[in-house]
């Protein structure tokens, strides 16, 4: 079997590793995965669209994943197993693939089930017969998807969230703080409103980094009207972005209301750094980690819970440590990068088994119509 990784968005993934071996940022999870794999990696170029590829992601998806799954599904036959980032690239793959007799294996990441378009398209094309493993990150959208598509939970893998610990792990203090500081992080589904309010009248620091390699024009977002004077951008190159996290009291990880299971790369960035975390709760590994007593929760929209955790941790420094620590730990045994690897390959493995297990037995079946 051939293994390939489908990108939702293009990436260097060369640089990634040279500048990871470098200490200039966290390692690319698909690049390791495809040394492991001997896998192919491909990407979306916009150069390739035509005219096809612009009508059919008026259902789906963008004009380039349409032209680079045109490309793939003329080529992969049933010896290809495919992980594809994201439902963007994979649902149009695998409506290219539906009537194809001999297809490609496909595993499928699928961040938001929930919307419409994934909803409707996931129905109408009945994908969970063209679709061999479904990848989310919460139960519950892995419950959501067993539901909609009518599919069996062995169909569904929920694999666990990570975060590379060679980069992101506890360091110094690198300045002569004159207060605490606080640090937040992120953009997708972030309320940066409800942390200003919470903060704005506290003597604190609150220096935050609001930036996603995901966000686009149709990400929600809360900014204050009036940036408070407590409150400042911070660099965003990788290495100022660590030392932040080092430099912080605390880390507050202040979300609007979603089932997305936003923050969690900042929650879990802070805990391989051994900040102790305050973070909305949502649905999925957000509200267990809170649960778990790694993290104090609050309510959306609750400036005055969140003021009082952060007061809370602000005076109360042995509590702030112990829950650094707590967290610290358990992201070490359960969330790095390694462990969701093992488990991805072991799913893609079994998936790649499956194939081979179907190819033998259409070869067997040929050999028998041929000796009768």
């Amino acid at each position: 079997m051939k293994y390939h990784i489908a990108l939702s968005r293009p990436f260097d993934l060369e640089k990634f590793h040279r500048d990871a071996q470098s200490d200039l940022c966290p390692r690319h999870t698909m690049w390791t995965l495809s040394q492991e794999l001997d896998a192919t990696v491909h990407q979306p170029d916009v150069e390739s669209v035509r005219w096809i590829d612009r009508l059919l992601a008026k259902m789906i998806s963008e004009p380039q994943h349409w032209a680079l799954a045109r490309s793939l599904a003329s080529k992969l036959t049933r010896e290809d197993v495919v992980f594809c980032t994201g439902e963007d690239i994979g649902f149009p793959l695998a409506i290219l693939s539906r009537f194809k007799r001999n297809r490609p294996k496909l595993a499928v990441s699928v961040m938001e089930p929930s919307r419409i378009r994934v909803r409707a398209t996931s129905q109408l094309f009945q994908l969970s017969k063209s679709i061999g493993l479904f990848i989310t990150n919460t139960q519950l959208k892995a419950d959501a998807l067993c539901r909609r598509l009518k599919m069996s939970a062995d169909q569904v893998h929920v694999l666990r969230e990570q975060t590379d610990v060679k980069f992101f792990h506890p360091g110094p203090v690198n300045i002569e703080k004159q207060r605490p500081i606080i640090a937040s992080a992120g953009m997708e589904q972030r309320d940066y409103k409800t942390l200003a309010a919470a903060t704005q009248d506290l003597d604190v620091d609150v220096k935050i980094c609001a930036v996603s390699p995901n966000a686009s024009a149709k990400t929600r977002v809360a900014f204050p009207e009036v940036m408070p004077k407590n409150m400042t951008p911070h660099p965003q190159e990788w290495r100022q972005f660590r030392q932040l996290y080092r430099n912080a009291d605390l880390v507050v990880v202040s979300l609007l209301y979603n089932t997305y299971s936003a923050g969690l790369t900042t929650m879990m960035e802070a805990m391989a750094c051994r900040r102790p975390v305050i973070m909305t709760r949502t649905p999925g590994l957000a509200e267990r980690v809170i649960d778990l007593g790694m993290a104090i929760g609050v309510e959306p929209g609750d400036a005055v819970g969140m003021r009082e955790a952060i007061q809370r941790l602000l005076e109360n420094p042995e509590l702030a440590e112990a829950q650094a620590q707590k967290g610290y730990e358990y992201l070490l045994q359960e969330h790095t990068s390694e462990k969701q690897l093992e488990e991805l390959i072991a799913q893609l493995q079994i998936l790649a088994a499956d194939a081979k297990s179907s190819v033998s037995c259409d070869q067997a079946q040929n050999l028998q119509s041929i000796a009768s």
